[in-house]
């Protein structure tokens, strides 16, 4: 006996509220794969937040070791090699060109090898940071690892020399902010120095930043704000138009 008219609308319904419901799954999961591209790698830091945060929400979480901060890698914790050229930079010292290659020099006895090295720059000069990827480049290419190019204040895309595997937009913090997003729609593979708040986090995110460092998410300690928004952003947590919402 075939269904009455009304059942066959109710039916209609429920299978019609069935698909639509499909479909919002379906794209939740696409935002969810899209969002969760950019890896934050708070600089330096080995507490153990950082291992649980990267051992519950794999491939969210990385370090980015420095010139005298070597930590031995971790099979959870993907990393690359800043090359402290910033350091020096804002504590008026010289860079130290040793410690850098002390630190490559170790890296290369890890089985685990870096996503890429950040060729020696000069904190907002365009001009010395050509210089030193020109000296240095080839050396570094040795070891057989991506090379980063941290761009400078006054750069554009047509700056970036062609054997770059990765742009690290770097510079000083004004410039650097102004000028992520056009090097994110010039490049695939892009880096973004000192990012410390959410807003920022998921800034570089939309524009496709692949990954970003900072080293202020957990210096007021694990249960500042600052650790909380990074605790919820590795979880898939995003702030849309001033609204929390979960990726699906």
């Amino acid at each position: 006996m075939g269904l009455s008219l009304g059942k066959q609308l109710r039916e209609r319904r429920f299978n019609e509220q069935g698909s639509r419901q499909q479909g919002y799954r379906l794209r939740g999961h696409a935002k969810q794969r899209e969002l969760h591209r950019m890896i934050v790698m708070p600089s330096n830091n080995s507490s153990g937040i950082v291992h649980y945060l990267a051992g519950k929400y794999p491939g969210t979480l990385g370090w980015l070791l420095s010139p005298n901060s070597f930590k031995e890698p971790r099979a959870w914790l993907p990393y690359a090699i800043d090359n402290g050229a910033y350091a020096a930079w804002t504590e008026e010292r010289e860079w130290n060109c040793n410690e850098f290659f002390d630190l490559l020099n170790r890296c290369n006895l890890s089985r685990y090898k870096p996503k890429w090295i950040a060729v020696p720059d000069v904190v907002g000069d365009k001009q010395a940071t050509l210089e030193r990827w020109y000296e240095f480049a080839g050396k570094i290419r040795g070891y057989g690892w991506p090379l980063a190019f941290v761009v400078q204040d006054g750069m554009t895309p047509i700056d970036v020399p062609h054997g770059a595997d990765v742009v690290f937009v770097g510079g000083t913090t004004t410039w650097n902010w102004r000028n992520v997003e056009s090097f994110c729609k010039a490049f695939k593979r892009v880096h973004v120095g000192r990012v410390h708040w959410i807003d920022k986090l998921e800034f570089c995110e939309r524009v496709g930043a692949e990954s970003c460092d900072g080293t202020g998410f957990f210096l007021c300690g694990p249960d500042s704000i600052q650790a909380e928004q990074l605790a919820e952003f590795v979880s898939g947590v995003r702030r849309s138009q001033n609204q929390m919402e979960m990726v699906a």
